[in-house]
């Protein structure tokens, strides 16, 4: 086998898995602490997606010579009414007969007992958090194996590139893989479940670079749009999924450490890419 897939193939998996293995760090601390700093990891989130998404991807994905601008915000667009979608067929798929209006129609949602009501609104609840998780879980995918075939390009170009890269990569996903052990165990994952689901899809990191590597030409072709639907993901979820559950704490001084983390989320993702460039 050629040496440099074989350069490729190390890279893009230590790309793809150390920066998840460095976050799932967070899943060692004692239970009670971890239950403590959740809600804030949440808002952290919030700002590291919004951060990737319009600060690091889409800036990539314009730059690519010869794309139309117009395309790839219309993939921005479609991505989320894609995604909204998925949800909604996610919720509907949890929802049973006695669960949800929808099913049990506006007679019963008017007569059913308290009781009835909150245990509906918690599976509808439940279902949301799923979705958000599923949806994180896909949408990180998709951005690893963009990630894979970045890191093979710099690999084709020059060996010592595709090392500085793919440190890079791995600097650069910390951050963002640590928001998204904070969003899985929101949605319900348990710890093992997160950390065995976060590595997989960082394993899509070879899946790119290999692709990339016999290719390429069709990857380049490819990336702004790639790169328009991962943006598109990030974006929906920090802001159908996550923020509404931000506007369950109203009081002041827990509004003041949401906006906070919320812009240190995006303030780490600004500097690790100014750095990086």
């Amino acid at each position: 086998m050629n040496s440099l897939i074989l350069w490729i193939i190390v890279f893009t998996a230590l790309g793809g898995v150390l920066s998840a293995l460095t976050a799932a760090a967070f899943l060692l601390l004692p239970e009670s602490l971890r239950a403590r700093l959740l809600t804030p990891m949440v808002s952290f989130a919030i700002g590291a997606l919004l951060g990737a998404a319009f600060l690091a991807i889409l800036p990539h994905a314009f730059e690519v010579p010869g794309v139309n601008a117009h395309s790839v915000t219309l993939t921005v667009l479609c991505g989320i009414l894609v995604f909204f979608m998925l949800e909604k067929l996610v919720i509907w798929r949890h929802c049973h007969t006695d669960d949800c209006d929808v099913h049990g129609g506006p007679h019963v949602a008017a007569n059913e007992s308290h009781k009835a009501r909150k245990i509906r609104v918690l599976n509808t609840d439940q279902a949301r958090q799923a979705a958000t998780g599923n949806l994180i879980l896909i949408g990180d995918g998709i951005h690893n194996m963009v990630d894979g075939v970045l890191i093979a390009a710099a690999f084709l170009t020059d060996i010592h590139l595709g090392v500085v890269t793919s440190i890079a990569v791995i600097a650069h996903e910390i951050p963002q893989e640590l928001g998204d052990f904070a969003i899985l165990l929101h949605s319900g994952y348990s710890r093992q479940r997160a950390l065995v689901y976060n590595v997989l899809t960082g394993l899509t990191t070879i899946i790119g670079g290999v692709v990339a590597y016999f290719s390429l030409s069709l990857a380049n072709q490819l990336v702004p749009y790639v790169l328009a639907v991962a943006a598109s993901s990030f974006i929906y979820i920090a802001v159908a999924d996550l923020i509404p559950g931000l506007h369950k704490r109203p009081e002041f001084g827990d509004s003041v450490q949401q906006i906070v983390l919320i812009v240190l989320g995006v303030a780490v993702i600004s500097v690790t890419h100014a750095m990086l460039h």
